[in-house]
């Protein structure tokens, strides 16, 4: 068998297809919002990079940091043969556990970019060339169906990345990777803890501008694809605390008046002045709730890692 395959489960133009229904849905409500899937084009990859370099942002190195820590302990408890990842991207943090999983056969990788699994595929061949990798192009949002792999699997969802989801969407998520699991499965979610909100708000809107630029892509994202012709220099970028939610959310904030047309979608949206579109909300999580959550799914959380300040924790369970 070959040590790396490749299966499509989205249609060839599902990204552009995806991309003019969630930007009609989006910009026609009230208040208007994007899912923020939307940032990640080639350069708002590269300016999210760059965020997980800067002081305020804490997520990657609390992550990371657990990971070094705790991965011998996550392979002793899993003694999994099959690591799933969710949202792969480069697979960068995923080699502390490819590296602590001693019996591990394949790395089944699910991203929507076809272009971030083959990259991630060819490095990590080169550096284990026994590893069998089958990468799916896939939308993890909507229902899986995984290659038939050995067991047991650990399906790992890293980054915070479930903060992305609103309640209602966590909740369908969870129970669809519930479905994936077989006894002795287990799945390990890195969740962003409340804190100061201080410390929260400087995260995701640095001194140095670049979470900024990073939301004013999805303009230049929507300006590409669409035919759009949005200003960005007329929009200014906004992140609050929402304390009732307990999430941050990221907005873009129009300075004055402007009607933008969208010539893919013959739609003309008009702003007022600080209009606001909603382009993220990412939640952060206490112990309670994220057992509290497995739970209605049908899994029972039975490791909880954090950092050495708390600020981020990783979550093993395992279905009931």
């Amino acid at each position: 068998m070959s040590p790396f395959q490749l299966t499509r489960t989205l249609p060839e133009d599902a990204t552009s297809a995806a991309l003019r229904t969630d930007v009609l849905r989006g910009l026609t409500r009230t208040p208007k919002e994007l899912p923020p899937k939307w940032f990640y084009d080639a350069r708002g990859s590269e300016l999210f990079e760059e965020i997980t370099r800067l002081p305020e942002y804490y997520p990657t190195r609390a992550e990371r940091e657990i990971l070094v820590a705790r991965a011998a302990q996550i392979a002793a408890a899993t003694d999994a043969r099959t690591l799933v990842e969710l949202g792969s991207g480069s697979s960068e943090k995923t080699r502390y556990l490819l590296d602590a999983l001693d019996g591990l056969h394949s790395y089944v990788p699910v991203d929507v970019s076809e272009s971030a699994l083959t990259g991630a595929a060819r490095s990590l061949l080169a550096e284990r060339p026994d590893l069998h990798v089958h990468a799916l192009i896939a939308d993890f949002t909507r229902v899986l169906a995984l290659p038939e792999t050995p067991g047991p699997r650990l399906v790992a969802f890293l980054g915070g990345t479930i903060g992305n989801l609103l309640p209602a969407e966590r909740a369908a998520f969870l129970k669809s990777v519930r479905a994936l699991l077989a006894p002795g499965d287990a799945l390990l979610v890195g969740t962003d803890l409340v804190k100061d909100e201080r410390v929260l708000v400087a995260a995701y809107d640095d001194a140095a501008g670049v979470t900024a630029e990073f939301n004013k892509n999805v303009l230049a994202v929507m300006n590409r694809e669409l035919g759009a012709d949005f200003p960005a220099d007329r929009f200014g970028h906004v992140a609050v605390w929402n304390a009732r939610e307990e999430w941050i959310e990221m907005r873009l904030r129009a300075r004055e008046a402007v009607s933008v047309k969208i010539r893919e979608l013959d739609l003309v949206v008009p702003f007022e002045a600080g209009e606001e579109i909603r382009t993220e909300v990412s939640a952060k999580f206490r112990q309670e709730g994220v057992r509290s959550e497995l739970a209605d799914a049908g899994m029972k959380l039975v490791e909880w890692w954090t950092d050495a300040e708390g600020r981020f924790a990783l979550s093993l369970s395992t279905a009931v």
